[in-house]
């Protein structure tokens, strides 16, 4: 009978002790899946309408999500203030850090201290020094600023074409490989660069410094500006001086409402797309936040439009 009494206890004990084990599960289970990560996205500035583009991408994209909040903080094309705005996101310990930096170099540290934090930072269109971030998103400048010089090439070889250059910032890695790429592609070739300048990205610079070209030349043939505003700006000064007839203004980015209306318009006679990835970094973020393993550097596609081929969805490069 005393026997019987103590497996009777012990089975109660057994079957009490399971329960707390499985309540205390289901808890876990229950705090993991109603968990609302929030992530920080470092903007460096929302003055250009392709960088207010890759917001919209992020936000579109994290609305599908309810387990994601997306803080939003623009430096206005301040360096010192980006790299500030980094800081806050570490100290309220985001969930994962998105950045666009303005600069490689100012914003490399401010990175790799999010990551020594244990924040996985996923880095969008710029790229930082080192590899001490979790993934790259970006298309490949490089190749996009060479298909410009090849499409110069191809357009003016055997003319001796006269180019104006309108560069973006010279100190992030999207400015300074649009001109390798361009330079590259008209070795050997007669078409030459007759004036460059770097305007920021910014179409006021780029108007004013296609102010100073066509005062000193009388014969230009092509602006390349390294993005879409920059040459909307010189298409501006030279319609202001009478010239815009004699010259063929292309550029890069393609935003649907921006370059390729532009196309469309007449304007310009050719954009390269740069997409914003701001649908894939939100799509890599889920990923990322789920513990699975991902890529450590993805290259985005791009297309060419022309007057040509604007109204088909251009054609891929």
């Amino acid at each position: 009978m005393r026997k019987s009494r103590i497996v009777i206890v012990f089975m109660l004990i057994s079957i009490m002790f399971s329960s707390v084990l499985f309540a205390n599960g289901q808890a876990e289970e229950s705090t993991t899946a109603d968990k609302v990560f929030t992530i920080g996205m470092s903007q460096c500035n929302l003055g250009e309408p392709w960088r207010v583009q890759m917001n919209a991408d992020v936000k579109s994209e994290a609305d599908k999500y309810d387990n994601i909040k997306v803080i939003y903080k623009d430096a206005q094309n301040d360096t010192l203030k980006q790299r500030a705005h980094v800081e806050e996101f570490v100290s309220a310990e985001v969930d994962l850090l998105i950045i666009s930096p303005k600069e490689a170099q100012p914003l490399t540290d401010p990175v790799s201290a999010a990551m020594a934090a244990g924040i996985p930072v996923i880095v969008l269109d710029r790229a930082v020094i080192g590899d001490d971030y979790t993934q790259f998103i970006g298309a490949d400048n490089v190749i996009i600023g060479k298909a410009a010089g090849e499409w110069v090439v191809e357009t003016f070889g055997g003319k001796g074409a006269k180019v104006v250059e309108l560069m973006g910032l010279q100190t992030s890695p999207p400015g300074q490989d649009r001109h390798n790429g361009f330079r590259e592609a008209l070795k050997g070739s007669d078409v030459e660069v007759i004036f460059e300048a770097d305007v920021k990205w910014l179409e006021p610079n780029a108007r004013k410094e296609m102010e100073s070209a066509l005062s000193r030349f009388d014969d230009i043939d092509l602006v390349y500006g390294h993005n879409d505003p920059a040459t909307h700006g010189a298409y501006l000064a030279a319609k202001a001086a009478g010239r815009e007839g004699d010259i063929q203004f292309i550029g890069i980015d393609a935003l649907p409402h921006e370059g390729v209306a532009y196309v469309k318009d007449g304007i310009l006679n050719a954009t390269f797309q740069y997409p914003t990835g701001g649908n894939v970094a939100i799509q890599q973020a889920l990923k990322i936040l789920a513990g699975e393993t991902v890529e450590k550097n993805i290259t985005l596609g791009s297309r060419l439009f022309t007057t040509d081929n604007v109204d088909a969805g251009g054609v891929e490069l």
